[in-house]
């Protein structure tokens, strides 16, 4: 019989590249978000995650045997992301009519989970790299923490095993996504190749210089699907990335080359993209019309605000990944060819030149 999955977010950089790979392995996939996807793969359930008697509804008919939870909201303060993250994941096993079949489940978080949230970034005292998944949570509010409890608990009502999975700033191919790393950049080096700007890393002195890590949407779709159905998994938390470090000051010039730009030398100063990339809607726009690309709308296909996010850090960035590889997941993924396939992918697409 073959297994059922839930993905919560199937539309998102980590629902699609999940939802991929297991309709690869035979799965039956039911595919929830907002608008899902109606591709013929998986089967579309259209809900408000925190609606819960809307989500009942749409999810009658549902039984999973795996729920994998990959998505989240923002909110303007950590204490109301806690409150409507908390919701979502509650509102997901409340809502499901059968839950004592599922076998387990799974949630992915983040970096967050050791460098606190964006609001708390750079106050107290640096995190010490690299991040382990015994280390301690922070003493402030974090909604991975309030999202980890309530999967706890249904896990402890229900019966079911879970996993939590940390990825760091994941890569990979999802048009519309709000936390699009490879799609920011490749959007903004070609602007910057169509226009004639330079190519200035946007991000802090500490991350061009610095040791770092990403996470591939496909290794983290690998990693879920191994901790899914391991016995080594099962209530487990796991960091997940590439398995490589590098530097910013020796990916950034690569990034460029691909491109066909030079790329400028590390600025004095952190130069963020996104009040750079704020007037550039008409500018895209044009370059879109010139080359009949297939999005003419700058904010489907950037996110400079969560890129500033992640290469604006303070601190540096390394995640240990030695409990997975223990635990029987030795996969391994280099980061370059993260970044270059998608932009290969976004050029075969349209939706750059």
């Amino acid at each position: 019989m073959a297994q059922r999955a839930l993905v919560v977010g199937s539309t998102g950089i980590i629902g699609q590249a999940l939802t991929n790979r297991l309709l690869a392995e035979g799965w039956v996939v039911h595919g929830l978000a907002r608008t899902p996807r109606q591709d013929g793969g998986s089967l579309p359930v259209a809900a408000d995650l925190l609606n819960v008697e809307a989500l009942r509804t749409a999810l009658v008919d549902v039984r999973p045997t795996h729920v994998f939870f990959c998505t989240w909201t923002r909110r303007a303060t950590e204490r109301e992301n806690c409150i409507a993250n908390a919701a979502m994941v509650r509102n997901v096993f409340d809502a499901l009519p059968a839950p004592a079949d599922i076998a387990h489940a799974a949630l992915v978080t983040g970096l967050k989970h050791y460098l606190g949230p964006f609001e708390a970034y750079a106050k107290g005292a640096a995190p010490e790299t690299p991040f382990r998944e015994s280390m301690p949570r922070l003493d402030v509010e974090n909604f991975y923490y309030t999202q980890e409890d309530e999967l706890y608990l249904a896990a402890e009502k229900h019966g079911f095993t879970w996993s939590v999975h940390r990825p760091h700033t994941v890569i990979g191919y999802a048009i519309g996504n709000v936390m699009n790393m490879a799609s920011t950049l490749a959007v903004y080096a070609t602007l910057c190749r169509e226009t004639g700007r330079p190519f200035v890393f946007p991000g802090s002195a500490v991350q061009w210089h610095g040791l770092t890590d990403v996470t591939d949407a496909r290794q983290l779709s690998a990693h879920l699907l191994w901790a899914a159905t391991s016995a080594a998994g099962r209530n487990e938390a796991f960091n997940v990335v590439n398995g490589d470090v590098f530097r910013w000051k020796w990916l950034w010039p690569q990034i460029a080359a691909w491109f066909g730009i030079e790329a400028a030398p590390m600025p004095a100063e952190t130069t963020p993209l996104e009040p750079r990339m704020a007037g550039e809607t008409a500018t895209w726009a044009e370059i879109s019309a010139r080359y009949t690309l297939r999005e003419p709308d700058l904010a489907r296909l950037a996110s400079a605000w969560h890129t500033d996010a992640d290469l604006g850090r303070p601190v540096e960035c390394v995640t240990d990944m030695t409990k997975s590889r223990l635990a029987g997941f030795t996969r391994y993924q280099a980061t370059p060819a993260s970044f270059f396939d998608v932009f290969g992918r976004l050029r075969a697409d349209r939706f750059i030149p």
